[in-house]
């Protein structure tokens, strides 16, 4: 049987409702210690006063950047994800705005800005994501950045004929498990990643997200219309070489300095 979503979810959360945000923290994948402290080694490394981000979620980087002592902004579209903001350590020094991030203003003005872990990809127009870097540069002082972490189109696993592209199958011990695949349409670049849960018992959860790809190329024409230029792009948070065979880049890119 396949699962419906939970009777307190809310449709203004979007993506991102309560059943989702309950289950957001678990341990592991990216929410692992390590893979946390890399990022936001980065982010204080490049933060020169305070940073602003968009899609904040459950705060998974802004609460333990906020605990470095960086002044911490957020604007996120679903309630019951930021509320879980407060409760880590860190939390409460995170000033939350409840917003779509292509158009939601936040007073002052930051030295960064940053969207992590393919969000970008959630606005599913081309109009939309330039929107997002636009609203990145708004809200940005000379000299600012914005930094983006994506992962890169899965197109070169696809044969002629196939549009779907596995990226976890993983049996449960006790039975049960999970397998989550891409299903791209590559006259649109919109793709939906698609994660179907079976418990032990045999209940069943399927789940949908839809996304639109963009292609390092275009992201930093993207940047170009909203006012600046590409200064970084790696691999990971360890700022390894990008190269062919990346599976991800985290891009940064820079509005010009004041005259």
């Amino acid at each position: 049987m396949i699962g419906s979503a939970k009777a307190e979810d809310d449709p203004a959360d979007g993506w991102f409702p309560e059943s989702v945000a309950a289950g957001y923290d678990n341990p592991g994948g990216e929410n692992a210690p390590e893979v946390v402290t890399r990022a936001v080694d980065v982010l204080e490394d490049l933060a020169d006063g305070p940073v602003l981000e968009f899609a904040v979620g459950t705060g998974r980087i802004a609460a333990p950047l906020a605990a470095r002592g960086v002044p911490v902004h957020g604007i996120e579209l679903s309630r019951a994800m930021a509320a879980r903001i407060a409760g880590k350590p860190g939390g409460d020094a995170v000033e939350v705005v409840i917003g779509d991030m292509a158009t939601t203003r936040v007073a002052g003005r930051f030295s960064l800005v940053y969207l992590v872990f393919n969000t970008i990809g959630n606005v599913t127009t081309q109009d939309g994501q330039v929107d997002v870097f636009r609203n990145a540069a708004a809200h940005l002082r000379p000299g600012g950045l914005f930094l983006v972490e994506v992962g890169v189109p899965d197109l070169r696993r696809l044969p002629p004929g196939q549009d779907t592209v596995p990226f976890t199958v993983a049996p449960g011990a006790d039975g049960g498990g999970y397998v989550g695949f891409d299903r791209y349409d590559v006259v649109t670049q919109r793709f939906t990643s698609n994660h179907v849960t079976v418990s032990p018992d045999g209940q069943g959860r399927f789940r949908r997200i839809p996304f639109r790809y963009a292609w390092p190329a275009e992201l930093d024409l993207m940047a170009r219309i909203a006012g600046m230029s590409l200064k970084h792009r790696w691999a990971d948070w360890d700022r390894s070489e990008f190269t062919a065979e990346s599976t991800k880049h985290v891009s940064v890119w820079e509005t010009a300095p004041s005259a």
